[in-house]
């Protein structure tokens, strides 16, 4: 069935200007300089503690089944928080929270910030706890961290609040070996014989068996409260947005061209070497293909067949991969002689309809970070969004760029504008990188804190969709060189 946006955008007026209003736009160029004049305002607030990105390392984010396949999530994550110490030279017991992200939970290590703590060597007397907001998990681990904001759940940042100066955050995910649960009625049938006193109860529970009792419930990367997989949401979004398949391979080829140029030149220089036992030491991410246009477009469908647009190459791949980050107040960065990278500045959460708008969180909360830093578009240097779907990202693109979405549904005068692609997600993004969905946002902030260095900018923006419908987005400012 048609979605709502889809059939509003087909029976409005702007259908007779939707060539220009979301017309085609061509990915396949992308320049790595910056043009733009930059801001001479600092986004310091009087009284408000300046916080600070130290530094971020991740493993190599791997395809699912390959060479992590025979880990569990506390490991990977274990490695990043040992990459973080010996990057940084940290003391252990200097690190007052950690704080972790994960999405597919394991359900022997439930609170694996905690377990990867503890295997990482910090003191016992460190606390840690784990989060969970679908793609933009370790984003919430940060801000959990960091700022002095209440949430809706009553949350307070660590730092900000005075609780603590310096925060661990990160994220993990762990595709390989994702939980596979019995059926319900044989997982009853199961806690019912754990229970029984007696052997004649046993063997009647034993005899109610049936064959379909042993069906397993396998995990899907779908919605809930749609029963909707995000892949089946990315192809209806970009038919509601005029996104064509053509488009979105070229998007596709962007990403993975441009993770190459990044990965050959050593600017992700936030990925450590992880030696994994029993096996070799892994130290770049294998899931950068560039391909070529025809070889994209002989892949089929992978979601809505046989004329779907969203195929197996511009989409994000399922990851195995884990990131970490240390935050700190400037005053304690300082005294402990370090030189950050980067503040972490204002941001924002958003949530909206998780059928028809489930990835358009991006459009909703770039406006309003701005809004909420004082910025405009054009003061951002460097932008860095999550990339699910080449379609997902085509389509936030085109709303941002669109009056009319703004007015219709997002109750703005005008709209927000489209980041230019010589800014875009310029080392690659999670197409081409991966996407452990846990461990993307610490990805996300720590390259911007390095392209920001690298390009001479001063502020970068972080924004990315989530399941359920939600979104986020970050400014983050560069520290003085």
């Amino acid at each position: 069935m048609a979605s709502m946006l889809l059939t509003s955008l087909r029976s409005s007026p702007l259908t007779s200007v939707q060539a220009a209003q979301f017309g085609r736009m061509s990915w396949v160029s992308a320049e790595l300089t910056n043009t733009s004049p930059k801001s001479k305002k600092t986004l310091a607030k009087p009284g408000v503690k300046n916080i600070v990105l130290v530094d971020g390392v991740r493993t190599p984010f791997l395809q699912s089944g390959t060479t992590y396949a025979d880990l569990m999530p506390h490991d990977l994550a274990r490695a990043a928080l040992q990459g973080l110490l010996n990057r940084t030279g940290l003391p252990k017991d200097a690190v007052d929270y950690i704080v972790y992200g994960t999405v597919i939970q394991e359900v022997k290590t439930s609170n694996v910030a905690r377990e990867a703590a503890l295997g990482a060597g910090f003191s016992d007397k460190t606390p840690a706890h784990t989060v969970t907001m679908a793609c933009i998990s370790s984003n919430q681990a940060m801000t959990t961290g960091t700022e002095h904001t209440f949430y809706d759940d009553g949350t307070v940042g660590l730092i900000a609040a005075g609780q603590c100066d310096a925060v661990v955050a990160g994220g993990v995910e762990f595709m390989s070996d994702v939980p596979i649960r019995h059926s319900r009625k044989m997982r009853k049938t199961m806690l019912s014989l754990n229970k029984a006193k007696t052997l004649g109860a046993r063997l009647s529970l034993l005899g109610s068996i049936r064959l379909a009792h042993l069906s397993p419930e396998l995990p899907a990367v779908a919605e809930f409260s749609t029963a909707e997989t995000m892949g089946h949401s990315a192809d209806r979004l970009a038919a509601a947005f005029g996104v064509s398949r053509l488009e979105q391979d070229e998007f596709a080829l962007r990403s993975h061209t441009l993770a190459k140029k990044a990965q050959d030149g050593g600017m992700l220089s936030d990925v450590i070497s992880f030696k994994v036992p029993g096996r070799d030491i892994v130290s770049k991410d294998n899931g950068i293909r560039p391909a070529t246009m025809e070889q994209l477009a002989k892949l089929k469908p992978a979601f809505i067949k046989p004329h779907g647009t969203v195929t197996a190459a511009n989409s994000s791949f399922l990851t195995d991969g884990a990131s970490a980050v240390l935050i700190m107040s400037e005053e304690k960065a300082l005294a402990m002689g370090y030189k950050p990278k980067a503040y972490l500045r204002d941001f924002v959460y958003v949530s909206q309809d998780p059928k028809d708008q489930l990835l358009l969180g991006p459009t909703y909360a770039t406006p309003k970070v701005l809004e909420k830093s004082g910025l405009t578009l054009n003061d951002i240097d460097v932008f860095e969004f999550h990339e699910a779907f080449a379609g997902q990202i085509m389509a936030n693109l085109k709303a941002m760029e669109s009056d009319w979405f703004a007015q219709t549904y997002m109750g703005r005068k005008t709209k927000v504008g489209a980041p230019p692609m010589e800014k875009f997600n310029t080392w690659g993004g999670s197409l081409s990188l991966g996407h452990p969905f846990a461990a993307t946002g610490c990805r996300l902030v720590t390259t911007v804190a390095h392209r920001l260095q690298k390009e001479g900018g001063q502020y970068g923006l972080v924004a990315a969709c989530a399941a359920g419908g939600q979104g986020h987005a970050m400014v983050i400012e560069a520290y003085p060189q």
